[in-house]
């Protein structure tokens, strides 16, 4: 199993047969060398939203028209998306559970907010969420843009993830105080790696914090493009 990332929030975790990639976002995101991207994309089976804001979904639809694979998350906002450019999409809602080339992948629930551009403004498209993947005996959280909430609880128990892929640059999500406070209270993670920060002045630019905060957790900040193997 492997898990790169793609900068800010992008992932793409190699896991069974899968290939998924995780709110990947190229145009425009200072993390990513953009002539990197083919090597980013290449292989995948499927694209993954957590929520339609821009700097999670604007590279989307156009990687699932390239690869021809399908759009997986919640299902008014991969329908929208279907039916604006017509690609296949996989929709579900929080509470289920889908297969994708052998990954369970289950849609929790995260406290944000999900619009996408309108005419008028922002316009409110399903609801933000997490998941849970499980295959090849580990199960990875993907918490998506969320501050800490009581789900967790029942999230760490019932799902008892191993690795923790969590939003940590503070100012839209948690920080990193609060992301390891999460951690320590609700999971009993073996590996967390921090994202959403770094991208921008306004996020949290380093994970010292998270590190000193969870002893006898492999805190991994990652570097865009390098894969981590499990």
């Amino acid at each position: 199993m492997q898990i790169t990332w793609l900068g800010h929030s992008g992932f793409r975790i190699q896991i069974e047969g899968a290939t998924l990639l995780i709110d990947p976002w190229f145009s425009g995101n200072p993390m990513f060398p953009a002539d990197r991207r083919a090597e980013a994309i290449s292989g995948a089976t499927h694209v993954l939203l957590t929520h339609g804001h821009g700097d999670h979904s604007t590279d989307a639809t156009a990687i699932c028209k390239e690869l021809g694979i399908p759009l997986v998350g919640i299902y008014d906002l991969v329908s929208h998306l279907e039916g604006q450019s017509g690609i296949a999409t996989i929709g579900f809602n929080k509470g289920g559970t889908v297969d994708l080339a052998g990954a369970r992948v289950t849609m929790v629930n995260a406290v944000h907010s999900s619009t996408l551009p309108g005419a008028g403004g922002p316009v409110a498209v399903g609801s933000e969420a997490g998941f849970m993947i499980a295959g090849e005996g580990q199960t990875i959280y993907v918490s998506g843009d969320t501050d800490i909430m009581a789900d967790m609880q029942w999230m760490g128990e019932l799902h008892a993830p191993t690795i923790g892929i969590l939003a940590a640059g503070g100012h839209y999500t948690m920080d990193m105080k609060r992301a390891a406070w999460a951690a320590r209270r609700y999971f009993n993670f073996r590996t967390v790696i921090p994202c959403h920060y770094r991208t921008f002045g306004a996020l949290e630019q380093d994970a010292t914090e998270m590190v000193v905060a969870l002893p006898g957790v492999q805190v991994i900040e990652p570097q865009v493009l390098e894969p981590i193997s499990f």
